[in-house]
């Protein structure tokens, strides 16, 4: 074992000790199972005693053996069993001193000392139980492959040959015209923005306003706040996103 391990051992001791004194000194207030009769002090030194010396006992059984089993019940019922015994004994011990009696071992000691044994390594099983991991947070995007050229081989026959080839960003309309945005530079087109979608449709792309269509590729981030939203395109381009065609960008998972 190394120092480091050695130190989170004996830290998780100290936090066992803490919490078993705890529980000690809630059940010498509480004074159960007839031992309101003896003395303040008694009670908490005898609640103390037997506390925090059982749940020791249980937390050596715990570590142990608890750990290889499976199942928060299953665990609890089986460790709260073998340590029963051997609190049993030590319990019977601080009786014989508190009463100055003779060792004894009646039914009713087991039995009490199996319920509270159960009850406090309930305590410390969930006290140092790993909390859940949180269910991972996955990005649902619909993944396309690029377009395949005669997809847009309509489209930029229009172009001139500086852009033909170009990487197409957007196509924004204007009136009569289109203003084409590609990574070479922007081409006014005389064309009906209905007809550049028709030539369009097989393409990756999305309308995302009555004036816009965008390249799915050409996407660099996407929001949408107050029923309206925007897409950042590649070199800083803003296309608008209305309230009509962003369901098909949730559904592709931009929004």
């Amino acid at each position: 074992m190394t120092s480091t391990d050695r130190r989170g051992a004996l830290q998780r001791l100290a936090i066992d000790i803490l919490l078993l004194t705890a529980l000690g000194l809630v059940l010498g207030v509480l004074s159960p199972f007839g031992t309101a009769q003896l003395s303040p002090a008694e009670r908490f030194i005898y609640w103390l005693l037997s506390i925090v010396g059982g749940g020791l006992i249980g937390v050596a059984v715990d570590e142990g053996l608890g750990r290889r089993i499976d199942g928060f019940a299953r665990r609890l019922v089986l460790v709260t069993t073998v340590m029963t015994p051997v609190v049993v004994v030590w319990v019977a011990l601080i009786e014989m001193i508190f009463g100055h009696e003779a060792f004894r071992l009646p039914p009713m000691l087991w039995f009490r000392v199996w319920v509270i044994s159960g009850l406090v390594m309930t305590v410390r099983i969930l006290a140092w139980r790993k909390p859940a991991a949180p269910a991972p947070t996955v990005e649902t995007r619909v993944v396309v492959a690029p377009p395949l050229p005669e997809a847009e081989a309509a489209f930029r026959q229009r172009l001139s040959a500086k852009r033909r080839a170009a990487r197409l960003i957007a196509v924004e309309a204007h009136d009569h015209y289109l203003r084409v945005h590609t990574d070479a530079g922007v081409e006014l087109l005389t064309l009906r923005f209905s007809d550049a979608l028709a030539e369009l449709s097989g393409a990756h792309g999305f309308q995302t306003h009555r004036s816009w269509w965008v390249a799915g590729e050409a996407i660099e981030a996407a929001q949408w706040r107050r029923g309206a939203g925007e897409l950042t395109l590649t070199g800083g381009l803003v296309a608008p996103v209305s309230r009509r065609h962003a369901p098909i960008l949730r559904a592709a998972g931009w929004l």
